[in-house]
């Protein structure tokens, strides 16, 4: 046996309350030199070693080993090491095998952590929880555990296979031997009869027992962390979380993330709903998105300052804006602004217009029509959540035309309309058949399909309208959505500008000009030469390669000129 001097607590520890213990056995890699052999550019003995010395100082720190080459790293690390050739992990409780090593060291402590290398997926963050969870639940042993939601059969000679029964599947634990924690009086003897506090781990509980096992392991360590930042709420609606779930949606390869800013308690709502981990601000933005250590933030917040977008990229944070003409908009890697067709030039990384409209999903393979003799069938939406009520006072407006022209009227409200209650008792109350009324569809693109002629305002539904070559009529709820400037009757779109105080009268004069075919045919024409298919894999290719930039070839040796 051979090691390096193991020192007592001092005062470099966080609290000296607690020593880590790696046992680090070469010849028991299920891979050949596993722990020595560098997992996404790291080997998994420094990853572990990497892990301690955040959690503690060195001298806190022992490496058990049978290795030489593990032990130089140890000592390289400046952490002590025993070194033992003989050295193997052949019984299920671990200090059956490295006690004798251990305990000189372990005693000197009130708690012990026994973290394993092959569990590279471990955050240190999770550690420290786990010993806090132990002192608090005033246990002897913490293990850690993972679920397994799944059934589980066996084989009882030449009996078919039989399920476990009365076992419910969120209710079994795996032992995951990714670390383990032993208070003073768990060092001797084994687990029997000491209190056992269990720990359990989510995706991260991946041990390396096989290549597939590393294949995993590599891939998700080499992810990078993409935070969306965004905003909605009663008055700036759901077009910006939309789009940001749109985008995320795409992203399997790296984790995902979401801030939502202050007062934005509906997008919150939206964005949780589909299980991404999810944070609201409090306190300053840049200090909370620093906090997160993201690789790439996703800035869907409309104008953002040059201050906030600087912080970042001080960081070694790359940055990207949809929809920002504020002062930080100079300062980003990109910026996205689909919905201004006109905008400033403000730099090479400024990408502007149509061509940059990501559209859902949904509208793969929606079919699109040149319009119909007469309109039988009016889609009404004004997107997640219409501040200023425009879908009531539409209806109104065109219920007594539509009822003389038997003309259907399907409404369509988001999850952030905040006059529900009162639209769905002025429709019991008419009693229409006629009346059509939708909240929160994820199917709208089946809705152009069908409808002859749309009415809505000049966000995103906008560009989707255009997209299915549907003759509509867009109003803005303020300056900020005027501003929007491709929607305009060049590309299609009978624009009836800021409708805020409402003027019913001009938009019964307008929807009455377009029940004729001839108008609606003309503004159809004009919609022809857009299709938004491939725009989404444009922005994600763009945004790409930002996070992964292409390593550049070394040049080629110069060819000796040939001799003739």
């Amino acid at each position: 046996m051979a090691g390096g001097p193991a020192s007592p607590a001092g005062p470099g520890a966080p609290s000296g309350d607690f020593c880590v213990i790696i046992p680090a056995v070469k010849k028991e890699g299920s891979i050949p030199d596993q722990l020595v052999k560098k997992l996404a550019g790291v080997t998994l003995i420094q990853r572990a070693l990497n892990k301690a010395l955040r959690l503690t100082a060195p001298q806190h720190i022992l490496v058990v080993t049978d290795s030489q080459e593990i032990s130089l790293i140890a000592q390289r690390n400046g952490v002590p090491f025993v070194r033992d050739a003989d050295l193997r992990l052949n019984h299920g409780w671990i200090l059956k095998d490295i006690g004798p090593h251990i305990q000189e060291t372990a005693r000197r402590y009130p708690y012990t952590v026994i973290y394993r290398p092959t569990a590279p997926l471990i955050y240190d963050q999770d550690i420290r929880r786990g010993l806090e969870l132990l002192v608090r639940r005033g246990g002897d042993i913490l293990v850690t555990l993972r679920p397994e939601h799944r059934h589980f059969w066996r084989l009882e000679g030449e009996a078919p296979l039989l399920w476990q029964q009365g076992l419910e599947r969120e209710h079994l634990h795996a032992e995951c031997k990714a670390f383990m924690i032993l208070g003073r009086q768990a060092l001797t003897g084994g687990p029997q009869g000491k209190k056992v506090v269990p720990f359990i781990l989510g995706d991260q509980a991946v041990e390396i027992a096989s290549h597939q096992d590393w294949w995993v392991c590599e891939r998700l360590l080499r992810r990078k962390r993409v935070l969306f930042v965004t905003q909605g709420n009663a008055s700036l609606g759901l077009g910006h979380v939309y789009r940001c779930l749109l985008l995320a949606h795409e992203i399997s390869e790296h984790q995902v993330l979401f801030l939502c800013t202050s007062q934005s308690e509906i997008a919150y709502s939206r964005i949780a709903s589909f299980d991404y981990q999810t944070f609201m601000q409090e306190g300053g933005l840049a200090a909370q998105v620093l906090s997160l250590n993201p690789d790439l933030v996703i800035n869907d917040i409309l104008d953002t300052s040059a201050e906030y977008v600087e912080a970042l990229r001080q960081a070694g944070i790359k940055v990207v804006n949809f929809e920002d003409n504020g002062p930080g908009a100079l300062a980003a890697d990109l910026v996205f602004n689909a919905l201004y067709e006109d905008g400033p030039s403000l730099s090479p990384h400024l990408r502007a217009g149509h061509q940059y409209f990501c559209l859902r999903d949904e509208f793969e393979g929606a079919q699109r029509r040149p319009p119909a003799p007469e309109v039988r069938e009016v889609l009404i939406t004004f997107g997640g959540t219409d501040p200023n009520d425009f879908t009531r006072q539409t209806l109104e407006t065109l219920l007594p035309l539509a009822q003389a022209s038997g003309i259907r009227l399907n409404i369509v409200t988001g999850p952030g309309y905040q006059h529900k209650a009162a639209l769905l008792a002025r429709l019991n109350e008419l009693g229409e058949a006629a009346i059509g009324f939708s909240d929160g569809t994820r199917v709208i693109s089946s809705m152009m399909e069908r409808a002859d002629l749309a009415i809505s305002s000049a966000g995103r539904t906008v560009l989707e309208l255009v997209h299915m070559q549907k003759p509509c009529i867009i109003m803005s709820h303020h300056a900020r959505e005027h501003s929007h400037s491709f929607a305009r009757p060049k590309n299609g779109v009978v624009y009836l500008g800021v409708m805020a105080p409402f003027k019913a009268v001009k938009l019964r004069r307008v929807f009455t000009a377009m029940l004729g075919q001839g108008l609606r045919q003309k503004f159809y024409e004009r919609m022809t030469r857009f299709d938004f298919s491939e725009n989404k894999e444009r922005v994600l290719s763009e945004i790409w390669s930002l996070l992964e930039p292409r390593r550049p070839w070394p040049a080629a040796p110069a060819r000796k000129a040939l001799e003739t």
